[in-house]
């Protein structure tokens, strides 16, 4: 069996109104810096049959030893607003001023036709593994992109508004990279898949779920 955990990240850029340079000080724009707004989603979930003659498009490839799997993707989407304070006409001082974190998680089992009891369960321990991370997702994903929140950051350039862009851009991947590490249910699936040998001893995989959480999250 394999748990993949996809970790992806999406991000979206929005810049004040029209990019109006104005000469103000630092602290006002700070004045504006909000809190960061974490919107996380209601995880989906489905269970998906494949005849392993012939394994469905869709479904990630199995690799040697593999007769079902449990896809989980925890996505992230980091939207940064930023207000830029023209020094020269190369020269600029960005700060961020809104943050806002989209959260999901999309979990896919994948089993083939007539597969026992035992296999389903082991895929969905993996499903309650990654269910159980997502429970603190948005108080990772608040303290990191909190680190962010009132940042000003120097730039330099003959065209600001694209230097601008380029920047929020990156912070933006930033927050999704940093969420996603200090996220992290990796080890835990990975000692699950231990504790089961892959759900090929007898483990129980609730008692297995419990003593991979116990000793890692």
């Amino acid at each position: 069996m394999r748990n993949r955990v996809v970790l992806c990240g999406f991000l979206g850029v929005v810049l004040l109104a029209g990019l109006a340079w104005r000469h103000q000080a630092a602290s006002r724009a700070a004045q504006r810096v909000s809190a960061p707004t974490i919107d996380k989603q209601a995880p989906v979930f489905a269970v998906h049959t494949f005849d392993p003659a012939a394994p469905s498009a869709g479904m990630p490839p199995l690799t040697a030893g593999e007769e079902a799997e449990c896809d989980s993707n925890f996505v992230s989407n980091a939207s940064v607003k930023g207000q830029p304070e023209r020094i020269d006409a190369t020269h600029a001082a960005v700060t961020v001023t809104e943050i806002k974190v989209t959260l999901q998680l999309e979990v896919n089992i994948w089993v083939p036709v007539g597969a026992t009891q035992h296999v389903i369960e082991h895929e969905q321990g993996h499903r309650q593994i990654s269910e159980h991370y997502y429970r603190s997702a948005d108080k990772a994903a608040e303290q990191t992109a909190a680190a962010y929140m009132g940042r000003t950051v120097s730039i330099s350039g003959a065209d600001l508004g694209a230097e601008v862009e380029k920047l929020l851009k990156k912070i933006g991947a930033d927050i999704n990279s940093e969420y996603h590490d200090r996220l992290n249910p990796s080890p835990a699936q990975e000692r699950y898949d231990e504790i089961t040998d892959h759900s090929r001893n007898e483990a129980a995989a609730s008692d297995a779920v419990a003593q991979a959480l116990r000793e890692i999250y």
